[in-house]
C-alpha cells in the first residue's frame, strides 16, 4: 500500500496563508491608496508568494482601490516586497525524552517519552511591505513600511496523559465537529 500526501502539511499551509492575510490587511490599511491602482509584483518570488500578492489585492479593493487591467491603465503603481512567508517551531519538555537504543541484531528501538509537560509552538510568520508611486511623476503616493502577520498553533501534554491543541487558523463556526471518539 502506498499513500501519497503532499510536500507540506495542511497546517503548515494554513499557518502561511494566515499570516499572510493579517499581513496583507494591515499593509492595505496603512497603504491606504484609492482610485486605479496596478499592483506590481514582479519582484516577488518564493514558495507562497502567490497567494499573498492576491491577499494584498484583495485587502487593497476591500479598502478602496480599484484595479487596472495593465501599468499603462493605472494611476499609481503598487510595487510589493516580501521578506518572510514561512514557519517556525520550538518545542519545550519538562519530563524524558525519547530515547532511541540500538539493537543487537540491527536497528533500533526507541523508549516511550515520558512528559510531565510539553509544548509543541508552530508559528505563521509574514512580512510584506509596498510602495505606491504616480505611474507618470514618479512620485512617491504611499509607502506601508514592512507590515507583519502571524498565526499560531500549539500542542500541550500535560501529565503523560492530558493533550489538546489551540490554534487561530480557522475561525470557530468552521472548525470540523470533533469525532465521537474524541470526547
Amino acid at each position: 500500500m502506498q499513500v501519497t500526501t503532499p510536500a507540506r502539511s495542511a497546517t503548515e499551509q494554513l499557518l502561511i496563508s494566515t499570516a499572510a492575510d493579517q499581513a496583507a490587511e494591515r499593509l492595505a490599511a496603512q497603504l491606504a491608496v484609492k482610485g486605479s491602482i496596478f499592483v506590481d509584483a514582479s519582484g516577488v518570488e518564493g514558495y507562497d508568494t502567490k497567494y499573498a500578492v492576491f491577499a494584498v489585492r484583495d485587502a487593497l479593493l476591500r479598502h478602496g482601490a480599484a484595479m487596472a487591467e495593465t501599468r499603462d491603465a493605472a494611476a499609481t503603481v503598487v510595487e510589493l516586497r516580501v521578506g518572510a512567508l514561512s514557519v517556525d517551531s520550538e518545542r519545550s519538555l519538562l519530563g524524558i525524552p525519547s530515547i532511541d537504543i540500538p539493537m543487537p541484531v540491527g536497528g533500533s528501538s526507541s523508549t516511550p517519552e515520558i512528559s510531565l509537560f510539553k509544548k509543541e509552538l508552530t508559528q505563521g510568520v509574514a512580512k510584506i511591505a509596498a510602495t505606491a508611486y504616480d505611474r507618470n511623476s514618479g512620485e512617491l503616493v504611499a509607502s506601508s513600511g514592512p507590515q507583519y502577520g502571524f498565526s499560531n498553533r500549539a500542542e500541550w501534554v500535560l501529565l503523560l496523559m492530558l493533550s489538546w491543541d489551540t490554534n487561530d487558523l480557522l475561525p470557530p463556526d468552521t472548525r470540523p465537529d470533533p469525532k465521537p471518539w474524541d470526547n
